[in-house]
């Protein structure tokens, strides 16, 4: 396996796990008050929506050329590291 393919498959796996982490997360506010509840649904919205934006970094990370390889990676791990702060962040919160 190459270090690109080693790499591919690291990234989607770790946004594989946030998701499923949202997944269950957004269980857990469901339960909330109703107050609370509509709070936590707009924050799940702009989660989802770093999360489609993370995947389709990826997804051009995964077709980029090799010049363009290194250039991508800090572009995709940047939108990352992003997506898993606000994540952090909002299940501290709930």
């Amino acid at each position: 396996m190459t270090k690109r393919e080693e790499y591919t498959a690291k990234m989607k796996q770790e946004l594989d796990d946030l998701n499923v982490k949202m997944d269950q997360l957004e269980a857990r506010t469901k339960e909330a008050k109703e107050d609370a509840r509509e709070n936590y649904k707009a924050e799940m919205a702009k989660l989802r929506n770093q999360s489609k934006l993370a995947v389709a970094k990826f997804e051009e990370l995964k077709a980029s050329s090799e010049d363009s390889w290194d250039r991508m990676v800090a572009e995709t791990e940047k939108i990352r590291d992003a997506f898993v702060h606000s994540f952090s962040y909002f299940k501290s919160q709930v």
